[in-house]
């Protein structure tokens, strides 16, 4: 803007410079001719008055002064009424042709004076011929020539162009001052404020325009924050993950819960190419079938976790305008899953091992093969293989229990002592059968659970430390309160230490799977289901409870439940 404001202010300056001589060159030439007719016209009433009075002898007086150069006179030359010339101050007489043909010559004969301007365009000058007739009839003629008013133009360019110059740099001087004074105030509005700009009345209606808008799109913004705040606390909040794409696939939104999932970096993924996320093959089909139009599904493992992306397009009748992807975390599913297959491949396993052996014992029964004093060994093997059908049966029953309590577990304040005492009296017969002795040492501790839950974790930790104890070993049983605070009743430390073998370290974290056995011979014979231990690490997670076991892998073991 100041450019241009200073070149339109010099180009006006230089063409008003250049305007206005040339005008006032015009306005002096022509006064200037003006008044050199006039004092010719004077000038020949004087020397026709003298011509009458004195003769031609006037004449032959004036010629040295009229031939002189730059004197006062114009150039005489007096004409006879046929148009011979009789005297001429600039050239002989007798030499020049006859003038009466000459305009001014033949006007002044007809009507007593005339004059005409002859322009001479090889020397670039003009005359001014002016003619009167004498008393006789002869003409009096009067000559005086100057330069072309274009001649005379030109003469005085330097000075112009030198006046230009001076006033071109004070008018762009003048006009870069005058416009830093006019933009000054404009640089100085306040546009987040337009209202309270009072420099110039012209610009009101501007910034009362540019307040409506700035209000228009400060009420916009905030709409627009507001709902990408909501946007956001919405989708940061979500569990699932959550990806927005634009058609070209680039990543418009990632939610906290995708990058957890997906191990992305915040802020790393924004504008981006959807495949900067993963890409396997698995994701790039979803991705590109999204963004053609069609829905898919697919299944990621990513490390130890399985997640299940689901892509949907964003359609605008058939226009494609992006895709959403949201992404579920389906580990436990996909667990739950594998366990139930190897639950149910164990289940098969473990039902049909007792049921097999009686079978067999069954049917050599019936065939009579055994011999009357063996029927009541046979008896008892099949017995002892019902019980342990019947044993594992409960187990699978109780773990199903646990495994599937949708509702939220009744609870009330159980005191662990008690609940102890009544589980070491029903393992007394087992115990004294194999000779081990079995302690407690303890106080009472109340817990918030369920009694019946309770007490099957402490029979099932109880009875195995007898059945994979040594024949006369021992049993220490500790309980303690070991500090306030908890869910309700305050904290406790339930403690089950046996004489047994041990458990290796390496085994020490697959005890507690289902059906898993550190000796499986051993186990079998003690008539171990393997699902004792999974029973007390899912009665202890339901307690908010923590089982861990401390073995040197050689001479006893020693389980704890610690009640958070």
């Amino acid at each position: 803007m100041r450019r241009r404001i200073l070149l339109f202010a010099s180009a006006l300056a230089g063409f008003s410079i250049l305007l206005t001589a040339v005008l006032v060159h015009f306005a002096v030439y022509w006064d200037y001719a003006e008044l050199m007719k006039r004092d010719i016209a004077i000038e020949a009433e004087y020397i026709r008055a003298a011509l009458e009075l004195s003769g031609e002898r006037y004449l032959d007086s004036l010629a040295p002064a009229a031939r002189r150069a730059g004197g006062p006179f114009s150039r005489i030359t007096l004409i006879d009424p046929g148009g011979r010339v009789l005297f001429e101050t600039d050239a002989g007489a007798e030499s020049m042709e006859n003038h009466r043909s000459r305009r001014e010559v033949a006007e002044a004969i007809r009507t007593g004076s005339g004059s005409e301007t002859r322009f001479s365009e090889t020397v670039g000058k003009q005359t001014y011929y002016y003619a009167v007739r004498l008393g006789g009839g002869s003409v009096l003629r009067l000559a005086k020539t100057t330069d072309s008013i274009f001649v005379s133009l030109i003469r005085p360019i330097v000075i112009t162009v030198i006046i230009a110059v001076f006033i071109f740099g004070l008018a762009a001087a003048i006009s870069s001052f005058v416009t830093a004074m006019l933009v000054a105030p404009i640089n100085r509005l306040n546009l987040d404020a337009p209202e309270t700009n009072v420099s110039y009345e012209e610009l009101t209606p501007l910034l009362s325009r540019m307040k409506k808008q700035n209000d228009m799109i400060e009420a916009q913004l905030l709409e627009q924050r507001k709902k990408r705040l909501e946007f956001t606390a919405i989708t940061d909040n979500m569990r699932e993950g959550l990806i927005v794409l634009d058609e070209e696939a680039q990543v418009l939104s990632c939610n906290k819960s995708a990058r957890n999932l997906l191990g992305i970096q915040p802020q790393s993924i924004e504008n981006r190419n959807a495949l900067v996320i993963r890409r396997d093959e698995a994701f790039r089909l979803l991705v590109e079938k999204a963004s053609s139009g069609a829905a898919s599904e697919t299944t990621l493992p990513t490390g130890e976790r399985h997640l299940r992306v689901f892509a949907s397009p964003v359609l605008d009748g058939e226009t494609v305008l992006g895709a959403v992807l949201v992404i579920l975390d389906v580990t436990e599913q996909e667990d739950r899953e594998r366990l139930r297959r190897e639950f149910s491949a164990n289940v098969s396993h473990e039902l049909k091992t007792p049921l097999m052996a009686i079978s067999g014992y069954a049917e050599i029964m019936a065939e009579g093969l055994v011999k009357p004093e063996d029927t009541r060994h046979f008896a008892r093997n099949i017995y002892a293989e019902a019980r342990r059908l019947v044993t594992l049966i409960g187990d699978i029953i109780t773990l199903s229990h646990l495994d599937e309590k949708n509702e939220p577990l009744l609870t009330e304040e159980t005191d662990l002592l008690p609940l102890t005492q009544k589980v070491l009296g029903r393992m007394g017969g087992a115990a004294s059968e194999r000779g081990i002795s079995v302690t407690l040492d303890g106080e009472s501790a109340v817990v918030s659970g369920s009694p019946g839950v309770l007490e099957e974790m402490i029979y099932n930790l109880l009875d195995n430390a007898v059945k994979y104890n040594r024949e006369g070993g021992g049993i220490q049983v500790s309980l303690k309160k070991i500090g306030e605070g908890g869910p309700a009743g305050g904290r406790a430390l339930l403690a089950v230490s046996d004489t047994g073998p041990g458990i290796p370290a390496a085994e020490q974290e697959r005890i507690f799977e289902r059906f898993y056995r550190v000796d499986k011979s051993r186990s079998k014979n003690a008539g171990g289901t393997g699902l004792g231990l999974s029973i007390v690490k899912h009665a202890a997670a339901l307690h908010n409870a923590k089982v861990e076991v401390q073995s040197d892998g050689k001479s006893g073991s020693c389980f704890t439940v610690r009640f958070l």
